[in-house]
């Protein structure tokens, strides 16, 4: 099935390769793992040894010196084959483009090289039950204390954070700043610290990267474990989270392929009364329209990978993709629900299952509303409303 993106061939070679990887495992492993509360150690690990992982980190420390736009391959195509992981978002995608922006030399050499290789996960630790979408209000708090930091709080529907050596962790830091928002800092916080204690949290989602409540008991942390300069790191986190939108956005664009693509498959093999129910446009056309937006949706990631990696402004073009991205998934896979009939609820056909994971990145990273509280305060200029 043709698509309206052209990779050059050498990401062309890079899609090809991730899809040999991910055919290896197939979407029943990741189904499997999933609903077994396993994880998915094996693929990560092959993952890793090819360089997928880190394609976009820095060569000097271990990563394939490329981009966004290459990690945006590696992450869709995984989906489009039914593997969509969230960790290689959080952990290569923000936690490493943070660390690579802005974390001191000592954090790069100690944690690159293991998140481009797949050995060591980092789990970002930002959202709080209380603070909902504004990061300034964020209670989890850093205080100086001898040779070191204490952080004290707590943090909500943090994922992975069992399959991970560390979290980072946004902090308020200090007296407010003038405008009275808090200053925030960033840390590197191992997962075994005395006083963290991770709570899973129950939820619908079928995956295996699951999602906790993260509390911090006065977790005592050294002055090594401070990113970039402390009381800046709203502006640092950003290096991750504009990332995160776009990341998020693959995902949703690989899942909408892979939804697309098995509706095409069985309407063109399914037949009633000795014609294929793909000849009916009451099918037909709803797929097509699916398979539009899903393309749509890749035309304006990849757009937003490329600003990212021009160093242009990014912001915009990554709250449009995620909110293209996000919408378009869910289209395709009700349409392929629906193209299915009753089969579309069997797990015998994949499909499903992906609901959850999908409907959650219409609300997270960041929620709909918000992507279109930004298009009207930032791109059209009306009055803000908060």
């Amino acid at each position: 099935m043709t698509g309206l993106v052209s990779d050059s061939d050498e990401r062309r070679l890079l899609r090809e390769s991730v899809g040999k990887i991910a055919a290896k495992y197939g979407p029943g492993y990741y189904t499997e793992r999933s609903r077994g509360g396993e994880h998915i150690g094996e693929l990560w690990a092959d993952l890793g040894q090819a360089g997928l992982l880190g394609v976009h980190l820095p060569e000097e420390h271990g990563g394939g010196g490329a981009g966004l736009a290459e990690l945006n391959i590696v992450i869709e195509e995984l989906a489009a084959n039914g593997i969509p992981l969230l960790i290689t978002v959080i952990s290569p995608a923000i936690c490493g483009s943070i660390l690579a922006a802005h974390g001191s030399d000592e954090l790069k050499r100690d944690w690159l090289p293991g998140i481009a290789d797949g050995t060591r996960k980092m789990a970002f630790a930002l959202t709080e039950p209380d603070a909902g979408s504004n990061s300034h209000n964020v209670s989890t708090h850093a205080r100086r204390d001898g040779d070191g930091w204490t952080i004290s709080g707590s943090k909500y529907y943090i994922s992975a954070a069992d399959e991970c050596e560390a979290m980072l962790v946004v902090a308020r830091d200090g007296e407010p700043a003038a405008d009275g928002r808090n200053r925030l800092s960033l840390f590197v916080v191992p997962t075994d610290s005395p006083g963290v204690t991770l709570q899973p949290l129950e939820t619908a989602l079928v995956s295996p990267d699951k999602q906790f409540t993260v509390f911090f008991d006065d977790v005592h942390v050294g002055e090594d474990a401070l990113i970039g300069e402390a009381g800046k790191g709203l502006r640092q986190v950003f290096a991750g989270l504009n990332p995160e939108r776009i990341m998020a956005a693959a995902i949703c664009n690989g899942v909408g392929r892979y939804a697309v693509d098995k509706a095409r498959t069985y309407a063109t093999e399914r037949q009633v009364w000795s014609t294929p129910i793909g000849a009916h446009q009451g099918i037909a056309h709803p797929l097509a329209e699916a398979h539009i937006a899903v393309e749509l949706a890749r035309l304006a990631t990849a757009r937003a990978a490329e600003l990212f990696d021009g160093g242009g402004a990014a912001a915009e073009a990554a709250n449009v993709a995620k909110f293209a991205a996000a919408d378009a998934a869910l289209q395709a896979l009700d349409q392929a629900i629906q193209t299915h009939g009753g089969n579309g609820l069997s797990r015998e056909y994949g499909l499903a299952d992906l609901w959850f994971v999908t409907r959650m990145l219409r609300t997270a990273p960041v929620s709909r509303e918000m992507v279109l509280n930004f298009v009207a305060h930032t791109s059209l200029g009306l009055p803000q409303s908060y």
